[in-house]
């Protein structure tokens, strides 16, 4: 069964470039591993700084993978040191 997720971030504005290009390196590397069919960056249009990842998985365990991979800890740490907030993460299964 596939895996949707959205994660919401913020990042202080004075950071803003370097989010996005922390995202890209994410985004790119993630597009590349086996089981994700959607790992797509979304700049909030009515909130600077802030960002969506909207995911969807072919399954658990492909997610499951992809959270011990280096791109994405590396993108955790480097973001922690620029973000508002921990990002909050939403994950669920399509009902219809």
């Amino acid at each position: 069964m596939n895996l949707h997720i959205i994660a919401l971030f913020r990042f202080k504005e004075n950071h803003l470039m370097e989010a996005v290009e922390l995202f890209q390196t994410l985004v790119r590397e993630t597009r590349k591993e086996a089981g994700c069919l959607q790992y797509d960056l979304i700049e909030d249009k009515e909130n600077k700084g802030t960002f969506f990842l909207v995911e969807l998985w072919e399954s658990v365990e492909h997610h499951n993978a992809h959270n011990g991979t280096d791109h994405l800890m590396e993108f955790r740490k480097n973001a922690s040191k620029i973000s508002e907030e921990s990002a909050q993460v939403y994950k669920g299964f399509k009902i219809y």
